[in-house]
């Protein structure tokens, strides 16, 4: 990945905590390099980690006197009318270069209508591995021959560039014309974002496969480690806008 593919896989994988530690210490650390060029001063690596976690502290009691607000959209919620909504993510090994893909799709009751789950070598990023899943995610929508689909994943990045129809130039370019192609052969598909705590079925299914190393295609219903979640979101999913 490059600097900026970075940066936003680092945003989309992470919670709003590790999001809040992340940039003050990305913060804390130019800080303290201009400071070193500018006004030679030398601080330790402790006394800036005190720094970024003092700094933190104060946030936090600053939040805890404001009246909190209970945000939605993070649930996962069932497809309007006759649409069925495919979910994907995906995990990633650097190390290995082995991703895994989550899929499972659900009519408007929240019906579980098939789950897939596979691993794939040679990923040469989390970003591709996002890139592979939503593409799978296209593929079994318009192999399933579904008239209208929301595809829907919590990779932001990934999401924008499906919904763009001109040529994209960057690493996984070749992944996102392979899913522009598969449209231009299937009904109604809409792509949308939500956030990870809404996708956690398909992150449960993709995980627990790079753990496992065991690839599946169920009809109507997930793996056994993941039923629990599934019958969670659809009582909890029945609040359509």
């Amino acid at each position: 990945m490059d600097f900026v593919q970075w940066l936003t896989w680092v945003f989309e994988k992470n919670s709003p905590n590790q999001r809040r530690i992340f940039c003050c210490a990305l913060w804390a650390i130019w800080g303290e390099r201009n400071k070193r060029v500018h006004e030679k001063t030398n601080r330790s690596g402790k006394e800036i980690a005190f720094f970024i976690k003092r700094y933190i502290s104060e946030l936090n009691e600053i939040e805890a006197k404001v009246p909190q607000v209970k945000i939605g959209g993070r649930e996962w919620k069932h497809p309007p009318g006759q649409f069925v909504k495919v979910n994907f993510d995906a995990a990633y090994d650097g190390n290995l270069q082995q991703s895994a893909a989550g899929i499972v799709a659900r009519d408007s009751e929240g019906n579980t209508l098939l789950s897939c789950i596979e691993i794939h070598h040679q990923v040469a990023s989390a970003f591709a591995a996002e890139a592979i899943a939503c593409r799978t995610a296209t593929q079994i929508g318009r192999d399933m021959q579904w008239p209208n689909i929301i595809i829907e994943g919590d990779a932001l990045s990934i999401i924008k560039k499906c919904k763009l129809k001109s040529y994209d130039k960057s690493m996984i370019g070749a992944y996102i014309q392979d899913i522009h192609q598969l449209l231009e052969k299937s009904g109604k598909c809409y792509f949308e974002y939500i956030p990870r705590e809404a996708n956690s079925l398909a992150h449960k299914l993709a995980t627990e496969t790079l753990k496992k190393k065991e690839e599946s295609y169920l009809i109507g219903r997930v793996p056994g480690y993941a039923e629990n979640l599934e019958e969670t979101e659809k009582r909890s999913g029945t609040n359509v806008e």
